[in-house]
């Protein structure tokens, strides 16, 4: 028990830490920013290179929103995927924004609630979704970690050494998974109350190429906002690790934590106002009109599942 709390503590100490840490160093490099730079970067985007931009970011949403379609595979309930994948879209928008607690799990079963299915359905649809995310994550994060294509700065406790042993312990992670998926015999582990059934190996191999597939597509978003020096492996790995850095902070839409990733790891090697101009078009496009577009949508679920509640109400008689 003693443990237990002692656990807890510490989880919040160092959370905390991260919250002021991230500020300052924000505060710090953005104290030496030449802001009328960022204004010249961000006025120079063409019209087409930001429609362009949204194309990618749209995309992404919709392989996001295809891990709901895995699930229903998974879990063979018998949604439509004109009901499916607008569920996914608000839950992935709001997720973004407002955390994972919102939008991933308290709006996903309030909105396939209201379409009949199930507390332990919707709660295997939420697990795969996370498995299909993070192990598509730790592939593709253990790829590029392990081959170096991410220098880190000297004054950082892991190094690039480090970092390279991160993503062979990644790699394992996600090829056991697939293992498993394959081969293990056991197919059902319960911890707890919690029960997991591992899919086939071809469902869990659609699901790292998913989750793999739209982290490339934020770091390509990323690098096509950015000038022409900007080396793509290298977004995609700081794209990576600030991932990590925004779930330590636990901070909405990780304000703050991927810019300071960005500029803490890209100083030198892209103008810090071309740097900041991009990720501030890159929030906008992937971040804010999708939230424009996911509250839209959310409305007209909502009105759809009034409309059928009445529908499905007998009439007195």
């Amino acid at each position: 028990m003693e443990r237990k709390r002692w656990q807890v503590w510490a989880k919040r100490l160092f959370t905390v830490l991260f919250l002021i840490l991230i500020p300052a160093l924000l505060f710090t490099l953005a104290r030496n920013l030449d802001w009328n730079e960022v204004r010249e970067s961000l006025l120079a985007y063409k019209p087409g290179t930001l429609a362009v931009g949204l194309v990618m970011a749209l995309m992404s949403f919709l392989i996001f929103a295809s891990y709901d379609l895995l699930a229903r595979t998974y879990t063979g309930h018998k949604l439509p995927v004109r009901q499916v994948l607008p569920i996914a879209f608000v839950c992935y928008a709001f997720n973004l924004n407002f955390t994972t607690w919102v939008g991933g799990v308290a709006l996903r079963y309030r909105l396939y609630g209201r379409l009949g299915l199930d507390t332990p359905t919707i709660t295997r649809i939420l697990t795969l979704g996370l498995l299909t995310n993070w192990m598509g994550y730790m592939l593709l994060a253990g790829s590029v970690f392990a081959m170096r294509l991410v220098e880190l700065p000297a004054n950082w406790a892991v190094g690039t050494t480090g970092l390279q042993l991160i993503g062979f312990a990644l790699l394992a992670i996600s090829i056991g998974y697939l293992l498993a998926c394959g081969f293990a015999k056991k197919r059902t582990w319960r911890w707890r109350e919690h029960e997991l059934t591992l899919p086939s190996l071809r469902l869990a191999l659609c699901q790292v190429a998913l989750g793999a597939s739209n982290w490339a597509m934020m770091a390509l978003l990323i690098f096509w906002l950015l000038p022409e020096q900007a080396f793509y492996p290298s977004i995609l790995g700081v794209l990576l690790i600030s991932c990590v850095a925004g779930v330590v902070a636990h901070i909405p839409a990780g304000l703050g934590v991927l810019e300071t990733v960005f500029l803490g790891l890209l100083q030198g090697q892209i103008p810090q106002g071309s740097l900041v101009a991009a990720l501030l078009a890159y929030r906008t496009l992937y971040y804010l009109i999708p939230l424009v577009l996911a509250v839209i949508t959310y409305l007209v679920l909502e009105k759809r599942a009034k409309t059928m509640r009445r529908q499905d109400t007998p009439a007195p008689t």
